[in-house]
């Protein structure tokens, strides 16, 4: 039986984290995960790579003005703590927020991490000074995306165990937490086949074998339950968002399946704040899939004319890139389980990207030339790819033209061209003066009045229906499943609690299943590029903290 002052359940980033933070405090350390070594780094692999940091040398060359207080503003704003049970939730949020504007730059620069010089600026809110929603830019993109985030750590990783520091145990499925007079001292499972499906895919969960490990300390990073729907919906809060939606695609693979949160729970360990997730409204049925259901989130920027499924426009703040559980809300609260936008080549070519390593090959590849690209007459090469071969893209030359091939996508014949017609056209009238009442054309000017946004982000305002614009472009958006905000309760240290608010001797968590620390440090909304973040925090914590 093999024995390990240190368990890690878990091989994505949070994971990889507090693996190699114990290994550099001299642990001994076993990191244990049921999918195969191609699926090393987890779901980090796929992100855009977006961090959080606050007033960073890239926002000040920006002419971005940040501060921690200002950033703590849109925190709590945006989290709307409300729970007795939100004490270590708070804690984990002002420490955060303190990494954030501190060591995390410079903890990540001095592995090799860097970023894109243009800061985005992400989740814009719901349009009150101290409600949600960033009040600047603050979407640092990585140079490398998210396979750039994770390559310092999965170097640390392979040369801890090149050196006999750190095990890899792959295709370890965790069935039990081993708990002896009160203590988590290990945990036993099965031996699953050995399985080359690429990284992303659907794994076999072949038998051959069963196993058990001993350790001192056992650190949970197991990610969260996007990729089980059924968990998703009986999590759901029907009270906030109305029913659970019957159709979604998948954001993440099928093994992100949340099977460590009963398990903990088995041995004494708290699961708090369950109801509280994040799902985007902006999903794209993948047109060449890696795992079933494959969806794809487009970033958009402030153009696009978005409305449900019967044609009706949606008010503000549920616009595109501001309120995202807003517009979830919004189309729930219509029944609906899609909605639309329209444009034109025009917002498209400058406004649209799509979340993903795999989708930004520039970034990802480090490739200059190819960025470059993005400046031009064209859309970026994914873009077009979805455009051409993506399922729910519907590109004609008139509106009548574009409402009959929305309606026949769909087959529901919802969509009428006069009542679509009247409300772009009303739109379009606000495109005349430099100053408007639409929200959403005030919007787009504000937009352009940061520097990153005019140059790659927002187009310039013109009318949707501008010939000169077009083609017309119609797009259905999915209702898309990612990441969990609540998890297992954890105190500063990492350690799970019980529902005594007391450690469980020997338990720490790390990451998503955390609710990236203390138990869902986001509360009901989430500022974006603080998922990454989360990880990479909470799994130092639980690596510097785990066996003191």
């Amino acid at each position: 039986m093999q024995e390990f002052d240190v368990i890690v359940i878990g091989g994505g980033l949070a994971g990889l984290v507090a693996a190699t933070e114990a290994v550099d405090r001299g642990l001994k350390v076993g990191l244990i995960d049921q999918e195969g070594e191609q699926n090393l780094g987890g779901q980090a692999f796929w992100s855009l790579g977006g961090l959080f940091l606050i007033d960073s040398p890239e926002q000040r060359r920006m002419g971005i003005r940040d501060s921690i207080e200002l950033a703590r503003q849109d925190w709590l704003g945006s989290a709307a703590f409300d729970r007795t049970e939100d004490f270590w939730p708070r804690q984990w949020a002002e420490a955060y927020l303190q990494f954030a504007a501190g060591e995390k730059r410079s903890w990540l620069k001095a592995q090799g991490v860097s970023w894109f010089p243009v800061v985005g600026w992400a989740e814009r809110g719901g349009g009150h000074a101290d409600g949600h929603g960033n009040s600047v830019p603050r979407f640092h993109v990585t140079w490398g995306t998210g396979p750039g985030v994770l390559a310092p750590f999965v170097r640390r990783a392979k040369a801890a165990a090149d050196a006999g520091k750190l095990s890899l145990l792959f295709r370890h499925q965790v069935d039990r937490l081993v708990v002896t007079n009160g203590a988590v001292t290990g945990v036993t499972g099965r031996l699953l086949a050995g399985d080359a499906t690429p990284r992303g895919g659907t794994s076999s969960r072949n038998v051959v074998g069963d196993f058990e490990v001993k350790s001192g300390s056992v650190i949970i990073a197991s990610g969260g339950i996007g990729g089980n729907h059924d968990l998703v919906r009986k999590s759901w809060p029907v009270d906030r968002l109305g029913p659970a939606p019957k159709h979604m695609v998948a954001g993440v693979p099928a093994h992100v399946d949340g099977r460590m949160l009963g398990i903990a729970q088995a041995a004494g360990g708290e699961v708090i704040n369950g109801d509280r997730m994040w799902h985007y409204t902006e999903g794209l049925k993948n047109w060449d899939p890696i795992w079933p259901n494959h969806g794809i989130r487009i970033l958009p920027g402030p153009s696009s004319f978005w409305c449900d499924a019967d044609g009706n426009r949606f008010p503000a703040p549920a616009m595109p890139g501001f309120d995202t559980l807003g517009t979830l809300k919004a189309i729930r609260a219509r029944g609906h389980d899609y909605s639309w936008f329209i444009l034109n080549k025009a917002i498209i070519k400058k406004e649209f990207a799509l979340s993903g390593s795999e989708q930004n090959p520039d970034l990802t590849d480090k490739n200059i030339p190819l960025l470059m690209k993005r400046l031009g007459k064209n859309p970026p090469g994914p873009v077009q790819a979805f455009m051409g071969k993506g399922e729910d893209f519907v590109v004609r030359d008139t509106l009548e033209d574009l409402v009959a091939g929305m309606n026949e996508l769909t087959g529901e014949h919802r969509l009428g061209v006069h009542h679509v017609r009247a409300q772009i056209e009303a739109r379009d009238r606000q495109m005349t003066n430099s100053f408007s009442k639409d929200a959403q054309v005030v919007a787009i000017r504000g937009a352009r009045n940061y520097l990153g946004d005019k140059l790659m982000r927002t187009a310039k305002p013109h009318r949707l229906l501008d010939p000169a614009a077009g083609p017309l472009i119609g797009v259905r958006l999915h209702i898309l499943t990612r990441k969990t905000l609540g998890g297992l309760h954890t105190d500063l240290e990492g350690r799970v609690l019980n529902r005594e608010n007391k450690p469980v001797p020997g338990l720490y968590a790390a990451g998503e299943v955390s609710g990236f620390g203390g138990g869902g440090m986001h509360g009901y909304n989430a500022l974006e590029g603080t998922f990454l973040g989360g990880c990479l925090f909470s799994g130092r914590v639980a690596g510097r903290s785990v066996g003191r």
